[in-house]
């Protein structure tokens, strides 16, 4: 058996690893936490299911999100037709239900990190100053620790982490819109 994970052991790990954010994607659609974990574990039943197809974990995150978005736009729908249906449904609520479906309809799980979110990231770093961009270039792109990047530009390891803040803080800033899609990738 040596160091080789067993299927069961890899899906556990990626189940303990993502089911949170898959959780928190669902909720933010559907709003109700029952509803979010049936459609969760689904979406790991189906992964369960396909786990041999599906070559690795970008891939794995990928294919679950597809599922989770899927059953999420089948509830809604759903709940839509239902509440139409017993005429109880108020012009917001109906409108809500429909960007709430729409917004659900437009995201493709696999193109999570589309060229538009490289796109904003270089630009954003652009326009960084140039020791900030380079020490986040260091840290993030080369996988120096800040210690190394600290003797290689002697420099205190506090400037290095400061650096690395600061272009963080304007990472999330021009990244606000798309926090969700981010999740997976952390």
């Amino acid at each position: 058996m040596g160091n080789t994970k067993t299927d069961l052991a890899v899906f556990n790990e990626f189940f303990s690893e993502h089911k949170s954010n898959f959780m928190n994607f669902a909720y933010m659609y559907i709003r109700d936490r029952d509803a979010s974990e049936d459609i969760v574990m689904e979406a790991m039943m189906s992964y369960w299911e396909n786990r041999h197809k599906i070559m690795d974990n970008s891939n794995a995150l990928a294919f679950v999100l597809t599922v989770v978005k899927n059953r999420c736009l089948n509830y809604l729908k759903q709940k839509k037709t239902h509440r139409e249906n017993n005429e109880t449904l108020q012009m917001h609520e109906s409108w809500k239900l429909d960007l709430q479906i729409s917004t659900l309809e437009a995201l493709v799980p696999s193109d999570i990190f589309s060229k538009e979110i490289q796109d904003l990231v270089h630009k954003t770093l652009s326009g960084l100053n140039k020791r900030s961009r380079d020490i986040f270039m260091m840290s993030r792109y080369d996988n120096m620790s800040n210690k190394e990047i600290a003797e290689r530009l002697n420099i205190s390891v506090k400037a290095v982490e400061y650096h690395i803040t600061l272009c963080l803080k304007r990472l999330r800033i021009a990244l606000k819109d798309y926090i969700c899609m981010i999740l997976f990738y952390l």
